[in-house]
């Protein structure tokens, strides 16, 4: 009983395979399967071994499922509620904090920097009674300021983020409820509740209408249109903008209705969760076939099994262009596509920032070695350990709290500048801590699609060999069209082609252009996947996986060939003179990234006449059409010109010839080893020989605003420019071409499909030796370089010109950023516009975000918002620049007032037996940081060295920020020589000159410091604006004020 068991199992699964290979040809399913199915041991064993097999093999599967601690699954339909608490929640979830953590991550990210740390534990030390030196609000009132300002900011951007996710959670989804089915009464449609998204679990069947977003990862079960097939729209996965085509599973899309989906005793098996949007595997196994009654015995062999892949599923964060559909929800939360290629954003900080965190460590040195040397000097009298920590205090003003205050404020003043420049206009800074970075920026990392380029197509040339139709010659189209088909009107009908006119026609040398121009507008019009859709409104929207595809087509209505019906068996065309033309879809073979060509065999229904129309890339076309001299020329000429092209041709074929494919084709299909390969071939030998070459066109993907001016000036200010895309190479390196990020006659090497490590190596040596070429590769090389090379290739790749990677996930270019500013430690940009480029945005030292078609998901999570790509070059080259050399020159200058007062006490107390007392006491200090000098001291953010014109104009002064010179230790350590010098001789000669009036001495020495730190802003300032005026003028009158009316603080 056994071995019958197994092999009539076996047999089972055969004709399950098999079924599923015929499903869509009837006729060859009862030819091929019937006389298996008459065979066996009888009605009554198939029965009994059907439904033994089928628990075999479920149990068999969930055993191997459940084996390993993997993630993959196999969930039936109407799981139990304790399966589906296994998954995560369907929860988005993007803020930063929680009520918990929010302080203790908050006063970390702060008082991990050395400079906040030491004000915390200066302020910290004045609770002890014997290192109080004056006023505790002069130590403790800037930190609290900073810390208050920084905790409030974090609290209301984590805020808003909430309210964000709360938003997204809430959106309410339909789901079939299975409770309420009841088989008497399928007519009556299924039950529906209103589910909240988060609360949407894996196995729920979920109903969405078009233009609702896909709240999880599903399986397509059914769609609205009969095909089993609906378009979505990715841009925010993986930003390109062209609709995707999805297709149900067959056996549920067969169903009656929807309402049969909930009786279905079938089950989803989906791999575990990976970042790759492009592949997917999984089955989908019907356990029980639907509707079979008691007395009745199955038709179908059971359990039946149909492939899932990526095509079949509808991932989170898509959008459904059109109709409706029901999904599976076989992903959730953190396990859907959309969130594993998201990574968290961390909290930048910028360089500048660690420059002065550096700074301080080094002023900290000085401090200490200050106090020890004057305590020594003393001889290490008394308590000399409390001597040593009130010097410390003493000399605090050496690292001035007050230039966290500053720069803070002076950030705030600059992204203000950039926010209210009106020729960015809507421009937004999201992230107030990082203006200054915008000015030492050297690698930029753009998305293409919505970045770069608007993603609108346009079809501008039409080449024919003899005669080339540019944009502005189309209305000779539109004639020459209207009179071949006036011609054909006139004679075509009464005519009664045979098969030896058809072939004179092929073969005829010259025929008169109007003939041509039919010929090959009639061949574009039908050689596509473009399908019209009719809206609420009447107006036509063609979708299509390709952008170009809907170009040519749109192109073809403009001049008179109109797409007015188009299914998988028949198009139907319009003529410029109203007339319908109608033809049958015999053979359809898509286009892949493989072959690069897409073909179509189609019979005019009125003529009979049977044409293999087939367009495609050059370099494939040009093997397959007939001999000529034009096409490889006209080919590089259109690419110069950043034209996207594709060869069509055509190839008239007779009933015989096609029958004899037809039958080829289909042996070759029910190959189960190498069917691809052998259907290939079929097609080559049959189709694809001594194609008629037609014509020749190329399609412009329109270009943002002045991005080709704006990239030349970015190139020219040292910024080396990557473009980073999910676009396929050969539109990539178009795009590079059109935008001139590619320059004229510059070499172009191309790396793809790269498989082994020798490979690899073989690349980077040739790389290696030229350098000055532009790399063009993809992902799945990208990767393997990155895997095994990674440092020797981004060695190489950061010194070329420029690098466009195409078929990018998400994370790899986030992966990409990153790995450029580890290898480098030079700072890097990244703009883009799609939910996709998020993740790169956030692992940027800058992240920009625009404002574009595919949402405002970059813009939000980007340090910086703008709503054209062409504001960068203001965005780095002026308010860039001022932010850096502005905070560089105020910083220094605060470090310089610090240091001059604590020199001065040092010569003080050295001049005073070395004790440890203030020089100047409570007010004083406090007001010598803020009334008398931070006024003018703080008006250097509004000082410019060049002005914009002349910035703008030589972007090449740009390169100079990048080096750093602004701020480093050279710098530094001229400002601490100056104030050194300055601050002993205001100490020394006022003793000196003034010793009759040694109990002014604190009046005269501070009067004399305020007028040098007035006299020195004044002598930094380079372009002099009214505020700066007032603030000098001012201060001076306030100071002179307050030695008249408050005389005991200067110890008159």
């Amino acid at each position: 009983m056994n071995s019958r068991v197994a092999a009539t199992s076996a047999r089972t699964t055969r004709q399950g395979k098999r079924r599923e290979r015929y499903e869509d040809d009837p006729e060859e399913e009862a030819t091929l399967l019937g006389e298996e199915h008459r065979d066996g041991e009888g009605r009554d064993l198939e029965d009994e071994v059907h439904e033994e097999t089928a628990s075999q093999i479920s149990t068999v599967s969930r055993q191997t499922k459940s084996l390993g601690k993997d993630k993959s699954r196999t969930v039936p339909f109407r799981p139990p509620e304790k399966l589906q608490k296994k998954f995560p929640p369907n929860i988005v979830r993007n803020q930063k904090y929680n009520a918990f953590t929010f302080l203790p991550i908050v006063f970390y990210e702060q008082f991990k920097f050395f400079f906040n740390m030491y004000f915390l534990l200066v302020a910290l030390s004045q609770f002890v009674p014997a290192l109080k030196i004056g006023l505790i609000a002069t130590y403790i009132a800037p930190l609290a300021f900073v810390l208050c300002v920084t905790i409030g900011k974090e609290a209301y951007d984590d805020y808003k983020r909430n309210l964000r996710d709360r938003e997204a959670n809430s959106q309410k989804y339909l789901v079939l409820e299975p409770s309420s089915y009841s088989a008497s009464e399928p007519e009556c449609g299924p039950h529906t509740r209103s589910v909240p998204s988060s609360q949407l679990a894996v196995g729920d069947l979920v109903l969405l209408e078009k233009n609702q977003r896909v709240p999880a990862d599903l399986v397509l079960l059914r769609t609205s249109d009969a095909s089993g097939t609906c378009f979505i729209r990715t841009d925010q996965l993986d930003g390109e903008t062209d609709w995707k085509l999805r297709v149900a599973v067959p056996a549920c899309q067969k169903l009656n209705n929807d309402t049969e989906l909930l009786a279905l005793d079938a089950e989803i098996y989906a791999d575990a969760p990976i970042k790759d949007i492009h592949t997917f595997i999984g089955t989908f196994t019907i356990n029980t076939p639907p509707s079979v009654s008691q007395n009745e015995l199955p038709m179908v062999p059971v359990p039946t099994i149909e492939p899932l892949t990526a095509e079949n599923v509808l991932w989170s964060n898509t959008v459904l262009a059109a109709g409706s559909a029901v999904g599976f929800v076989i992903y959730t939360g953190l396990e859907t596509r959309a969130v594993m290629n998201t990574s968290h954003p961390e909290t930048k900080v910028g360089l500048l920032d660690i420059e002065i965190n550096r700074l301080a460590k080094i002023l900290c040195t000085v401090t200490f070695a200050l106090s020890f040397v004057l305590v020594a000097l003393n001889g290490f009298r008394g308590l000399w350990y409390i001597y040593i920590f009130r010097f410390l205090i003493l000399f605090s003003s050496i690292i001035p709290i007050s230039l966290r205050v500053n720069l803070d404020m002076g950030k705030t003043v600059y992204a203000q500048q950039i926010m209210t420049d009106t020729e960015i206009p809507n421009t937004i800074v999201r992230t107030s801590t990082l203006p200054e970075e915008l000015g030492r920026i050297e690698y930029l990392l753009s998305d293409k699609t919505g970045t770069l380029t608007q993603n609108e197509m346009e079809m501008k040339k039409l080449h024919m060999g003899t005669v080339s139709y540019g944009f502005d010659s189309m209305d000779e189209v539109t004639h020459q069209l209207s009179m071949a088909f006036g011609a054909t009107a006139e004679t075509g009908h009464g005519r009664n082609p045979s098969i030896a006119t058809g072939v004179q026609i092929a073969n005829r040398g010259r025929r008169d252009m109007s003939s041509r121009v039919h010929d090959v507008v009639l061949s574009l019009a039908l050689c596509h996947n473009v399908t019209p859709v009719r809206n609420d409104d009447g107006s036509v929207t063609y979708q299509a996986s390709s952008p170009d595809e809907v170009a040519i087509v749109r192109w073809t209505e403009s001049v008179g060939l109109t797409l007015t019906f188009r299914d998988r068996t028949r198009i139907e065309l319009q003529t410029p003179a109203g007339s319908r033309l109608l033809f049958e879809v015999l053979e359809l073979f898509p286009f892949t990234s493989e072959s690069k060509r897409m073909g179509i065999v189609v019979r005019d229904t009125q003529s009979g006449e049977i044409t293999f129309l087939e367009k495609g890339a050059d370099v494939v076309m040009a093997k397959i059409v007939q001999r000529n001299d034009w096409l490889e020329e006209e080919c590089a000429n259109m690419a110069r010109e950043g034209l996207r092209t594709l060869v069509m041709a055509r190839r008239r074929l007779s009933e015989q010839s096609y029958a004899e494919f037809k039958q080829q084709h289909h042996q070759a299909s029910i190959r189960l080893e190498g069917r691809n390969e052998a259907m290939a071939t079929v097609v080559s030998e049959y189709l694809e020989r001594d194609l008629e070459l037609l014509g020749l066109t190329g399609v412009e993907d329109k270009l943002q605003d002045d991005v080709k001016s704006t990239l030349e000036l970015l190139r020219n200010a040292g910024i080396k420019i990557w473009m980073l895309t999910g676009d396929k190479i050969e539109t990539a390196t178009c795009i590079a071409i059109s935008t001139k990020l590619v320059a004229r006659n510059q070499y172009i090497h191309q790396i793809a499909k790269l498989k082994t490590s020798d490979e690899i190596r073989h690349q980077l040596d040739f790389l290696q030796n030229k350098l000055d070429c532009c790399l063009v590769i993809d992902g799945e090389s990208l990767q393997l370089c990155l895997n095994l090379f990674k440092t020797e290739f981004i060695e190489i790749a950061t010194k070329l010109s420029a690098v466009v990677a195409c078929r990018c996930s998400p994370t790899q270019k986030a992966d990409v950023a990153r790995l450029i500013r580890h290898h480098t430690r030079k700072r890097v940009c990244c703009i883009g516009d799609g939910g996709n480029d998020v993740s790169m945005i956030q692992a940027a030292d800058v992240g920009v975000g625009i404002v574009g078609k595919e949402g405002k998901q970059a813009s939000l999570a980007a340090d910086f918002s703008v709503t054209q790509f062409s504001y960068l070059t203001k965005l780095l080259l002026w308010h860039g620049r001022n932010s850096y050399r502005r905070s560089a020159k105020l910083a220094q200058f605060v470090i310089h007032r610090g240091l001059i007062i604590s020199v001065m006490q040092a010569v003080f107390s050295s001049i005073f037996y070395f004790a440890p007392i203030a020089l100047y006491q409570g007010w004083l200090m406090a007001g010598y940081a803020t009334v008398y000098t931070m006024a003018p001291v703080f008006s250097l953010v509004l000082d410019r060295d060049v002005n914009e014109d002349l910035a703008l104009l030589y972007p090449e002064l740009y390169k100079e920020l990048t080096k750093g010179r602004v701020l480093s230790y050279k710098t530094f350590f001229q400002w601490t020589m100056i104030s050194v010098y300055q601050g002993a001789t205001i100490m020394i000669m006022s003793l000196v000159l003034f010793e009759n009036e040694f109990l002014n001495i604190v009046a005269i020495s501070f009067t004399a410091l305020v007028l040098n730190e007035l006299i020195m802003v004044a002598l930094e300032i380079t372009t002099w604006h009214m505020y700066m005026v007032i603030s000098e003028v001012v201060t001076f009158f306030l100071y002179a004020l307050s030695l008249a009316f408050l005389p005991e603080y200067f110890g008159e």
